[in-house]
Parts: C-alpha cells; sequence; structure tokens
C-alpha cells in the first residue's frame, strides 16, 4: 500500500466492504447467538457482558443502552473498586488484567444466578483475565458468547496457563473479522493503521440483539427494552423495566 491510499476514503471503502461481507457470512452464527440471549431473557437471566481495553465499548453497546435489553449487566476492571472496597489505585496497574484471580473475583462481585448468559468479548481473544473469566463462566455451567477475531486469535498463542482461548470455550463464537493486530490499512515500511474490530464488533452486537428481539416476538414474549432516557418518559419507563432485575443490573452515571 502506498502513501497517498493510506487515507480517510481508503478507510471508508476497506471497512464498509468488510462490514457488508459481516451481515452474509456471519447470519448463521449471529442467529444462534440471538436465540442464547432469547433463552436468557425469556429464563429471568441477565446477559453479563464482559470485555478488557476497548473491547469495553462493545460493552457498552450491549448493556444499558437506548434500543438495547434492560436485563443487561456490564463487568469491569472498575466493579474490584466500585462493588469490591479495593483502593482506587489498583486500577493504576498496567498488568491487571493478566493477575490471577481477577476474573473470579469480578464474577464473584456480579453475583450471576445460574440462567445469566455471559458475553465475553476479547479481539485476540487470549487475554488472561478473559480466557479465566470465560472458563469460571462454563464451570459454573453458564452459557457463553464470545465476540472475537478468530484471525487474530489463530496467528498468537495462547498465553492462559490453560493453554485455552476465547473462541475455544464458546458456545458460539461471532468473528468480528478483525486482521491481526485490529488495523485495516498498512502502512509504507511496515505497521498499519485505523482499528476495525469496534466498528464490525458493533454491527455484531445490534445484528444480535435484532435477532434476540425477534426471536422473543416470534415466541410471544416483548422483549424488555430501553427508551431513550431524553425522550418524555423514558427514564421513567426505564425504571421501572429496571425493577424486574433489582440488585443483579449495576447502572451508575459511567
Amino acid at each position: 500500500m502506498t502513501v497517498e491510499s493510506v487515507s480517510a476514503e481508503t478507510f471508508a471503502r476497506e471497512s464498509l466492504a468488510v462490514l457488508h461481507g459481516l451481515t452474509e457470512s456471519a447470519r448463521g452464527d449471529v442467529s444462534a447467538a440471538g436465540g442464547l440471549i432469547a433463552d436468557c431473557v425469556r429464563e429471568d437471566g441477565v446477559v453479563q457482558a464482559f470485555g478488557t481495553g476497548h473491547s469495553q465499548a462493545l460493552v457498552l453497546e450491549l448493556a444499558g443502552r437506548a434500543g438495547g435489553l434492560v436485563p443487561t449487566n456490564r463487568l469491569q476492571m472498575a466493579d474490584l473498586v466500585l462493588h469490591g472496597g479495593d483502593h482506587p489505585g489498583v486500577l493504576d496497574d498496567p498488568l491487571l488484567e493478566r493477575r490471577p484471580g481477577i476474573a473470579l473475583r469480578l464474577y464473584e462481585l456480579a453475583a450471576p444466578r445460574p440462567q445469566d448468559l455471559f458475553v465475553v468479548i476479547s479481539n485476540s481473544g487470549v487475554n488472561s483475565v478473559v480466557v479465566e473469566m470465560a472458563l469460571h463462566a462454563k464451570e459454573r455451567g453458564h452459557r457463553l458468547l464470545a465476540i472475537t477475531s478468530l484471525a487474530h486469535t489463530a496467528s498468537v498463542p495462547a498465553v492462559h496457563p490453560s493453554g485455552r482461548k476465547l473462541a475455544d470455550l464458546a458456545d458460539v463464537a461471532l468473528d468480528n473479522a478483525a486482521p491481526p493486530g485490529d488495523a485495516l490499512l498498512p502502512l509504507p515500511g511496515g505497521g498499519a493503521v485505523c482499528a476495525l474490530s469496534t466498528l464490525t464488533g458493533a454491527l455484531l452486537v445490534q445484528m444480535t440483539v435484532a435477532e434476540a428481539a425477534a426471536q422473543l416476538l416470534a415466541s410471544g414474549d416483548r422483549p424488555p427494552v430501553y427508551v431513550s432516557a431524553n425522550v418524555p418518559g423514558g427514564f421513567e419507563g426505564n425504571l421501572e423495566l429496571e425493577r424486574r432485575y433489582a440488585g443483579r443490573i449495576r447502572r451508575t452515571a459511567s
């Protein structure tokens, strides 16, 4: 790729081509993923969503947003402080997500019920805390949906002591089609620029939510969905829906 071909137009063209391809290639997996979420909602479960780094953007895409499902809970490193009583300084550790035992603490702080579905998001699929969270979920009988880059995860070795990767553990794995390293546009002389996984991941999340809603409607169940708090009655209506899941979903200013 030449210097001239690294541009906004090139990124838009290349990323849109990937997004268009995903709408076809992911159709079967999205249907299965939507089924996991629909079953969770029917069983009075909560979707427990977890990711670190920029994968947190996709957790926010799923949990607690307008047009999304109410029974969704965001798991995050900050829970150690907000709900676990740790000193805020613990979050300054750049290697926190590699420390053994962190995922178990986050799991226990969430206090999930057996019918809860775990959605674990990681582009590489090998991050230690991500794999550990997936292992805890599966060992405790939860169903597991993964969103990951199969190309990236295939290109790197497992780093968790179990030798497992996120995709190995999932009941359904959605491939975000991002290249190894995530960046889409190669630079002359090496390296690349412009990450792709947030765009493709957001598409997969919303396709899956739409599929879950469709399956719920088909079985005569009304999806419990958030209305924007910035429309009349939205905030009050959302509070009423949230009462069904009191103590099971966290909603904070962040």
